[in-house]
């Protein structure tokens, strides 16, 4: 064994040294020493015990034996965007959701939006009184603030994680089109393309540069959203893999808890929606990373032709930016409720969610719920570009433990509006006894 070193010979000297007058001095102040109607004896006796202790500790630590830290398993954590009521012997879990559709170049209505529906406060800044925000696409176009739009989102995202929320971004075929290079004058306005200076650095931005590069990292095409974390985190797959962590849960009470976002829609035709959503998402980046791959750029049409998809998309690809696929589907929007209400479990079922929502197709007046809420299609036309109602999407769970044993869990999805009533779109209440997980 290694002899200790001289310092360390010293240090417990004079640690010694200074246990004994704090011993001394502790005894002298102490309130049953000589001199307790000072009236300082307590105070200084406090401090000098703790001073006694520290000493005491430093004196020790060289000869304690190490202590091995137990690793017994741990029960499941709500660790963020819980809530627990005191005096409950089981945890009561809420998660609040804010999901947003098409706001096209309008840093205004996106902000007041926002700040209306508890996202954000009065100086745009994440206010923490939501759990997870969802901007279902279509950010940029029809307006002039696409760069203030995006940088927005990114500072939100920091913001939001700093303070354990959630911000999900999708793509829109908005976003899609400008980086395939079609810019039509319909949506792509000249004024928006002077705020990035020229027609070139605004290409470079949306494929190559800053843009296209926020696209690839923080933005999918589809994105599930589990309502309880014992489901997992955004974004985990249905079914999930044999073997995950996740998987006893989903196959339990909570079974489909979530919901799908998408901006145009999942159509029961579309081929790849399982697993949910990385089925898709995977696609969308390898299809994102082949257009930002392209040298040269083509330049936008118009004036130039139409650009098309890269060289070597495959059909699966293709079909993802196809009319049936979930950028540009509207069929939930568009065809007869009763029609698509005997296809809409079967996507449900197959994407392990309970009601689905999408923008792209506006209904200027108000939030569309359809087949019971199941089908949610929230474009109002929040910008100034179609005038339309200034909306948010509101959707609050809770899942609360019943005297006795079992479980009460309970969703409440809600329009909320700027100008005018907020509106009630669905309700449900499940009370089950099975174990969760």
């Amino acid at each position: 064994m290694a002899r200790p070193s001289t310092v360390a010979f010293k240090f417990i000297a004079l640690s010694f040294l200074v246990l004994s007058l704090a011993y001394f001095a502790q005894s002298y102040v102490s309130p049953l020493g000589p001199a307790p109607h000072l009236g300082t004896g307590l105070r200084l006796s406090v401090i000098l015990s703790t001073l006694v202790n520290y000493v005491q500790a430093a004196v020790y630590a060289p000869f304690a034996a190490q202590q091995v830290p137990l690793s017994a398993p741990q029960p499941p954590q709500d660790a963020d965007d819980s809530e627990i009521t005191i005096g409950e012997p089981r945890p009561r879990f809420t998660r609040r959701i804010i999901a947003v559709g098409d706001i096209h170049g309008d840093l205004e209505n996106a902000g007041r939006v926002l700040q209306m529906s508890g996202v954000v406060d009065e100086d745009g800044n994440w206010s923490g009184n939501v759990d997870v925000f969802v901007q279902t696409g279509d950010v940029i176009d029809r307006g002039d603030d696409t760069i203030e739009l995006f940088q927005w989102m990114e500072d939100l995202r920091e913001q939001a994680h700093g303070m354990g929320g959630e911000v999900i971004n999708l793509l829109g075929n908005h976003e899609w089109m400008n980086a395939i290079g079609e810019w039509l004058a319909a949506y792509v306005y000249p004024s928006e393309i002077e705020t990035f200076g020229s027609i070139s650095a605004r290409q470079k931005a949306v494929t190559t540069g800053w843009l296209g590069a926020t696209w690839a990292s923080n933005y999918t095409t589809a994105a599930r959203l589990p309502l309880h974390n014992l489901l997992g985190p955004p974004n985990t797959d249905y079914p999930p893999e044999k073997g995950s962590m996740y998987a006893l849960a989903n196959a339990g009470p909570l079974s489909h808890a979530a919901f799908s976002f998408v901006h145009g829609g999942l159509a029961p035709t579309y081929p790849n929606l399982q697993p949910f959503p990385s089925a898709i998402n995977n696609l969308s980046a390898s299809l994102l990373r082949k257009l930002r791959s392209r040298s040269p750029q083509p330049p936008p049409h118009p004036p130039h032709g139409y650009p098309g998809l890269p060289a070597g998309t495959t059909r699966e690809e293709a079909r993802l930016y196809g009319s049936d696929g979930p950028l540009w589907y509207r069929g939930w929007a568009e065809e007869e409720e009763e029609k698509i209400c005997e296809k809409v479990d079967q996507v449900l079922q197959k994407t392990g969610t309970r009601r689905m929502v999408m923008g792209h197709t506006p209904h200027l007046q108000s939030i569309v719920a359809r087949c019971g809420g199941k089908v949610l299609i929230i474009d109002t036309g929040i910008s100034h570009a179609y005038g339309g109602a200034l909306s948010a999407l509101s959707i609050e769970y809770t899942l609360e433990p019943v005297k006795g044993g079992g479980w009460k869990e309970q969703e409440v999805v809600k329009a909320l509006y700027a100008e005018q009533e907020d509106e009630l779109l669905a309700t449900a209440v499940r009370e089950f006894t099975e174990d969760l997980w």
